[in-house]
């Protein structure tokens, strides 16, 4: 279908604030040609062009998951099972993930780490229409220092040499980006605490600046206070989770996150719908953790919306679990839908999406009722269109 023209009660262009109410959306050639009220953008269309109307519903942005792991199956023991699987079901598996993504409206979604580079061959077969699913943005294998956070997949390296060599096989192998394990992560035992460090100040500049000379960016697992800074101080593109951990808890710091602001770069918490039991789990490190949210809010950090789907209870088709998080934390609808669309486009480099404008990628959005008013519109997707491939979530 290389013409289709859309229209809905309300069209939210992006930033989510901007809404054309009576709207409408003109696709051609998987490329928005015109968004705005449904009498003008309806005299673009030819008379053969398909047309479908949602009278009671909203188009907005397709929505972007910014840490994903399709290799994962959300099990309670991902880890094993990735490490055990043959390549050819584990594919499978993750073609099917990425599917229930598709369902849940996530149009872009980032693999922050998968085994043998299979997230690029699912990105590619996707991207020829041979499958359904998202764009997909793949760091293949993570870095991860000897003994580290994930070092079954392969990303182990300890030397400044080995370092290169794993970034070089990362981008021979055809990732977006670089994904680094900065500090320690709880699904690894016998690896380093959440807190500790797993690489140096000055190994993280040598892998961000080698990913650099690749035209990569990096994007860091970083819980511990001290290893956000040194990512900070790195220049990576965006740091995963930013949870602010030390040994005795969390440590805060006001200014740290505003230089996080200024250098723009965007914080992925790392959130699944069932953050209800993530935060009875934390006892008495939640409030200290969502004060630390809300602090970095005040600061003006830009929050991009990621699931960690593929972890122990983190689902591929609760994308919406995780919005009403923040929502719950007294954040306003708009500025939620930001966090899932202009926001993680703006933070993952990529300038065709997030926004619905004339010449940008057609990724768009239908649900029934209107998020802006309550969240949970979000679950009731009607239509999805990926560079204008159209897709009907089943029932």
């Amino acid at each position: 279908m290389n013409g289709l023209l859309l229209s809905a009660a309300r069209v939210l262009t992006g930033p989510a604030g901007e809404c054309v109410e009576d709207g409408a959306v003109l696709v051609e050639d998987g490329v928005l040609r015109a968004v705005g009220p449904r009498r003008e953008v309806e005299r673009l269309a030819g008379p053969d062009t398909p047309r479908r109307d949602h009278p009671e519903g909203t188009i907005l942005p397709g929505l972007i998951d910014a840490h994903v792991h399709l290799a994962f199956d959300s099990s309670a023991d991902p880890l094993t099972a990735v490490a055990r699987a043959d390549p050819a079901k584990l594919l499978l598996g993750m073609a099917g993930r990425a599917q229930r993504l598709l369902s849940a409206g996530v149009t872009t979604a980032r693999d922050l780490g998968d085994r043998d580079g299979l997230s690029v061959v699912l990105r590619d077969a996707i991207a020829a229409g041979s499958l359904a699913g998202p764009r997909i943005l793949a760091a293949t294998t993570p870095l991860t220092c000897p003994g580290g956070h994930c070092g079954f997949l392969g990303g182990e390296a300890g030397t400044d040499a080995e370092i290169r060599g794993q970034v070089e096989r990362a981008a021979a192998a055809g990732a977006d980006l670089v994904k680094v394990m900065a500090s320690g992560g709880a699904l690894t035992p016998g690896g380093p605490r959440m807190w500790e460090p797993q690489f140096t100040a000055a190994q993280l500049r040598l892998i961000v600046d080698h990913a650099a000379e690749h035209g990569l960016g990096v994007a860091a697992h970083a819980h511990g206070t001290d290893t956000i800074a040194h990512c900070v101080e790195a220049g990576v593109r965006t740091l995963e989770h930013c949870s602010w951990r030390v040994e005795s808890g969390l440590r805060y710091d006001h200014d740290l996150a505003r230089e996080i602001a200024r250098r723009r770069i965007g914080v992925c918490r790392c959130v699944s719908g069932d953050w209800r039991l993530f935060l009875t789990q934390l006892g008495p490190n939640a409030d200290a953790l969502v004060d630390s949210i809300l602090r970095m809010r005040e600061a003006g950090v830009l929050f991009i919306a990621g699931t960690d789907a593929g972890v122990p209870g983190a689902r591929f088709d609760d994308y919406a679990g995780m919005l009403e998080f923040f929502a719950e934390l007294g954040f306003g609808n708009a500025e939620i839908l930001d966090m899932a669309t202009v926001n993680a486009a703006e933070a993952l480099g990529l300038g065709d999406t997030g926004r619905l404008a004339a010449g940008l990628r057609a990724d768009v959005l239908v649900v029934r009722g209107d998020p802006l008013a309550e969240l949970a519109a979000l679950r009731e997707v009607s239509l999805v269109l990926t560079a204008g491939r159209a897709y009907v979530p089943a029932p």
